[in-house]
């Protein structure tokens, strides 16, 4: 008899996920707030333009609805000043620039909110798992279960005998009729070493940075926050720092990146890799690596006198021989730098393949569209291997 099987795929018409009018207008906001790098005044005014053209809201939910539900969820919070002093969230008339009566920031709640939205956008696909550390492949009284099974040594943790392993051995070695079990049956569960990874994050904010008609610190931005919430949350005993430079380098907090902007800067690329490298050498982990974010070439230093020596034309001999001696003690304390770079002009990718040889680290040439995949790929293959 034969049966007639129809397999295959079936298409419906797509349903929007059912969203409330804040759920809606929350998604554009975080996203409208972070390339604001935090301006409350200037994301509204573009969000009420938004709504303008493509009507987001309408008479039963406005934009001054919404506001005043982020103050309610205590994702923003009002300042108010008399003269120079606050006078707390409590205030009198209020503008008519964002429907509210003082400066408008954003709150730790909020904070957290885009750096979570963040890995969701960059690291969504990623199957998480609880808290982990970095395994370094060797073997012994370690913190982890390998899944390999030795004889039994003295000293080993009696919790770490496997019992089913070893009544199997003892039933092979002395039959099933009379049990016996000794010293030689017993096999113990091996488990690995986990070493903890401590990262410094380099971001440059260089002029450059904007332009060209291309915003290139918002998606270094983002990847930076995907990166400190993954790191908090799924690797707690890592560390990550994070720095910035321009004429020079300076340490930024994770709470600060939301407000992260390009200044009128060159590039000091020498200054951030000495910070970057200072912070590590505090580190008593083994393991330590450097991830450089940059669409441009190193054009400043500061000298000893504490001038600032700049050339913006070309590749600078003096300049990025300095990068390469930077490179070079990266590598003499077992420090690899893995540089991402975001401009593909040859002469460049030249500077930084030379750069990458010095250091014995690695590159990525790439646009901005995967850099957060890149990094997180490197960062968890990184993490698999003991950095020596």
């Amino acid at each position: 008899m034969a049966m007639n099987l129809k397999k295959g795929f079936r298409f419906t018409t797509y349903e929007a996920p059912n969203q409330s009018p804040f759920e809606k207008l929350f998604e554009i906001f975080q996203e409208l707030i972070t390339h604001t790098s935090g301006d409350f005044d200037e994301a509204i005014d573009w969000l009420r333009q938004l709504d303008e053209e493509y009507q987001l809201t309408d008479e039963d939910y406005t934009i001054e609805d919404f506001i005043e539900d982020l103050k309610n969820k205590g994702y923003i919070r009002e300042e108010f000043e008399d003269g120079g002093g606050k006078m707390g969230e409590e205030g009198e008339e209020g503008d008519e620039g964002n429907g509210t009566g003082g400066k408008v920031n954003i709150t730790a709640k909020l904070e957290q909110m885009l750096r979570k939205r963040a890995l969701d956008q960059i690291f969504g696909k990623i199957k998480r798992s609880g808290s982990g550390n970095h395994k370094t492949g060797k073997l012994g009284q370690g913190d982890e279960s390998s899944g390999e099974f030795r004889e039994y040594r003295y000293g080993d943790s009696l919790e770490r005998i496997s019992m089913t392993e070893s009544l199997k051995n003892a039933q092979i070695n002395h039959g099933i009729g009379s049990f016996s079990l000794d010293e030689g049956d017993l096999v113990v569960e091996d488990t690995e070493h986990k070493a903890q990874m401590s990262t410094v994050l380099m971001i440059d904010i260089s002029h450059s940075m904007i332009l060209y008609g291309e915003d290139r610190i918002t998606p270094a931005k983002k990847v930076a926050m995907a990166l400190a919430e993954l790191i908090t949350t799924r690797y707690p005993k890592d560390t990550l720092d994070i720095l910035v430079f321009g004429n020079d380098a300076w340490p930024i907090s994770i709470k600060e990146l939301p407000y992260l902007k390009v200044g009128p800067y060159h590039t000091n690329t020498v200054a951030g890799l000495q910070l970057a490298m200072d912070m590590l050498r505090r580190k008593r982990n083994t393991n330590k690596q450097i991830f450089m974010i940059t669409d441009g070439k190193p054009s400043c230093l500061r000298l000893p006198n504490g001038d600032y020596y700049k050339n913006s034309v070309g590749l600078d001999e003096y300049i990025v021989e300095k990068c390469y001696n930077m490179a070079a003690q990266a590598r003499k304390l077992h420090i690899p730098i893995t540089t991402f770079m975001i401009a593909q002009d040859p002469y460049l990718m030249k500077f930084i393949r030379e750069f990458t040889q010095a250091n014995r680290g690695k590159a990525f040439y790439t646009g901005l569209k995967g850099l957060g995949e890149m990094i997180f790929e490197d960062y968890e293959n990184n993490r698999k291997k003991r950095i020596q």
